[in-house]
């Protein structure tokens, strides 16, 4: 790693809260988890395997329309740009968003916030490797954090990347609070693109949120170890199984992991006994789909203006950019 042209700024772990956001949602009436703990080590390791999936059409949808438009979603934006990418993952997406930029400047930084710092370091080694004009930070953070850390350091215009459909994780009132946050941290000058996965055959999407091979499964699966390992608690993964389902009045996805047996689970950390009944699940995520007529109005609603929208061919996906 370049450490010249990379810095990483550790604002709050996501992990100091884990211990409560586990007991609150597994003493729940209806028991969740909070889908970003999907996200460790092995977590990140296996959503890569899954965005290479058949079945998982989007990311390779969403890097397609990227690497289409690129240029044109840099055109509506003002010269003399800095990045910034909310949940960057393995950066590979924004390359071609970084290409478009450094075409049209000599230098440019990129802002990458995400909750993991390892995932961080590993997805910006590629970039600084490439692109030798570019200077990367590393902002380990949720999103609120990183957007006043950003209101604070950047002074020129910016582009915010929230790709991956990461907003269809997010309830109605959370979008809500997400978009008022950001017009509350966005400046005239700044731009958004958002990345929003589009209403399609229900078969299409269970298909991609529970694949042939098995990978979202062991992803979903991968949460239990999670807590097994860091806060002693004996679950049993084998004594859970992966279900994923389309939701048509709520317009989801579900991920849930279903409990095969009556079953007692406990958690040391936080004294916690747990009694699973026969078919019990853990609602694990959300993934919401939107057409593009409500996303567009959602973002309006909001006080934004949308100044561009790029999709697919088959309208599988479609990025929209706003001020």
């Amino acid at each position: 790693m370049d450490n010249e042209r990379y810095s990483c700024i550790p604002l709050r772990y996501a992990e100091n809260r884990l211990a409560e956001d586990v007991r609150q949602g597994l003493t729940a009436s209806a028991k969740r988890l909070p889908c970003k703990y999907f996200y460790d080590p092995e977590g990140n390791a296996l959503f890569e395997q899954i965005s290479e999936l058949p079945e998982y059409y989007l990311t390779r949808t969403e890097t397609a329309i990227l690497k289409g438009h690129a240029a044109s979603i840099i055109e509506h934006c003002p010269s003399g740009l800095a990045l910034v990418e909310l949940g960057s993952g393995s950066s590979t997406k924004i390359r071609y968003l970084i290409e478009s930029c450094m075409a049209r400047q000599s230098e440019l930084t990129y802002y990458a916030v995400d909750i993991s710092p390892a995932g961080l370091e590993n997805g910006t080694r590629q970039l600084l490797h490439d692109y030798p004009h570019l200077q990367v930070v590393g902002v380990v953070s949720e999103f609120e954090e990183g957007l006043r850390y950003m209101a604070g350091e950047v002074g020129g215009p910016r582009l915010m990347a929230f790709l991956g459909s990461t907003i269809g994780n997010f309830t109605e009132d959370e979008i809500a609070r997400f978009f008022t946050m950001l017009r509350r941290h966005l400046r005239q000058t700044d731009r958004f693109l958002l990345g929003v996965d589009l209403i399609k055959e229900p078969a299409v999407l269970e298909a991609a949120y529970d694949d042939a091979q098995g990978i979202t499964a062991r992803f979903n699966l991968n949460i239990l170890t999670r807590l097994n390992r860091e806060l002693s608690a004996d679950f049993d993964p084998a004594a859970f199984r992966h279900r994923a389902v389309w939701n048509q009045a709520k317009s989801r996805i579900e991920m849930h992991l279903v409990s095969l047996r009556p079953q007692r689970v406990r958690i040391a950390d936080l004294d916690l006994d747990l009694e699973f009944r026969q078919d019990e699940t853990i609602h694990t995520e959300n993934c919401h789909k939107y057409s593009r007529e409500q996303m567009q109005s959602l973002l309006i609603d909001h006080g934004f203006q949308v100044l561009g929208c790029f999709s697919d061919p088959q309208e599988q996906f479609c990025l929209f950019l706003a001020s």
